[in-house]
């Protein structure tokens, strides 16, 4: 089955007069244990494609089926109750909480849905061990390098066993053995516990690394290819 459902999506933005097509009939699933990544040109719709996915944003036509739910029938706070229980997320930008420990980071979500404290100690503690950090436990976003507050951002995304991650350039700011690191550590993910990926990106050796990918350009799909 299916974790995410596109049919015939559209996104339009209008720039003074001018209606820009972000996203332009654009029709794809994905299913568990996909790694897969978006690429194409800046202005292509990568970004965009994974904000609709993910529910930050709303397509101007078209339907998204994430985990069996109808995107378009979930009120906003029931989008954000949504987010948090079936998708997580990995930025560019890291958008780690500046005053909060590793660990802190981690919990923050799990805290928010009200995880037992005890329960929220073992699961951070199983992913900063995931992602080999487990000696940064107090360390803050500005203790550590780019590199490993994007792992912080990693396990963050998977603390409450979400559907799919999306990852929206996640090495853009890593060097390169900081970058080879964090896939590896991602590859790893989805070999041994299944977890869905989705990228967009402009790195090479995130593309290398993808069993799928799918070229945007001008808001459609114009190359699909899937690798053995």
């Amino acid at each position: 089955m299916a974790v995410v459902e596109i049919n015939n999506v559209y996104k339009s933005y209008h720039d003074t007069e001018v209606e820009v097509k972000a996203i332009n009939g654009v029709t794809l699933s994905f299913e568990k244990g996909d790694f897969s990544v978006v690429v194409g040109p800046s202005g292509s719709g990568k970004t965009t494609l994974l904000n609709l996915i993910g529910g930050l944003d709303q397509p101007t036509g078209g339907e998204i089926l994430v985990a069996g739910h109808r995107l378009s029938e979930l009120r906003p706070s029931e989008l954000i109750d949504f987010r948090m229980e079936h998708v997580g997320f990995v930025f560019q930008s890291y958008n780690l909480i500046p005053v909060l420990t590793a660990a802190e980071n981690i919990g923050f979500i799990m805290n928010l849905q009200k995880w037992p404290k005890e329960k929220r100690k073992v699961r951070t503690n199983e992913l900063l061990s995931s992602v080999g950090l487990a000696d940064r436990h107090n360390s803050r976003p500005s203790q550590l390098s780019g590199g490993q507050q994007q792992r912080v951002a990693v396990a963050r995304a998977l603390a409450t066993h979400p559907e799919f991650i999306l990852a929206d350039e996640p090495t853009a700011n890593l060097d390169s053995k900081s970058a080879e690191s964090l896939l590896d550590i991602m590859e790893k993910l989805n070999r041994e516990e299944q977890m869905t990926f989705i990228f967009s990106t402009h790195d090479v050796r995130v593309m290398k690394r993808a069993r799928r990918v799918i070229t945007l350009e001008d808001g459609k799909v114009i190359l699909d290819e899937t690798r053995s």
